[in-house]
């Protein structure tokens, strides 16, 4: 009996640690997070938003992934980070998403978004 409390009450701690993430969505956590989602003629989107803590005025750096050319040499990663602009928020619309204008590079769709933080 102790031993199916103990997995109860692991199980329920669990869930409460995990809330976060299911209410901003598996998509939004795992896989888009500080993606440049839409680059046109409207504007720029980042998938940052309110749930990220972004805000009006804050700047983003932007990366790259750059692929290294040819046979792996090492264990390591064969691709790395590279950058290539900045954007700064115009907009957070909702939990997830931000406008952006550009203020430096040309950023591109995909690329990654990081905000910079003071330390």
């Amino acid at each position: 009996m102790l031993k199916k409390s103990l997995m109860a009450a692991i199980v329920g701690i669990s869930m409460l640690g995990a809330t976060p993430v299911l209410s901003q969505g598996v998509g939004h956590t795992w896989f888009m997070r500080g993606n440049i989602v839409k680059v046109d003629s409207t504007g720029t989107v980042v998938c940052i938003g309110k749930a990220d803590g972004a805000e009006v005025g804050q700047t983003l750096k932007v990366y790259r992934i750059v692929r290294h050319p040819g046979p792996r040499k090492s264990a390591g990663p064969d691709f790395h980070r590279q950058e290539v602009g900045e954007v700064r928020i115009d907009h957070v619309f909702d939990d997830h998403f931000a406008h952006v204008t550009v203020t430096k590079g040309r950023p591109a769709r995909n690329d990654i978004v990081e905000l910079q933080r003071n330390h």
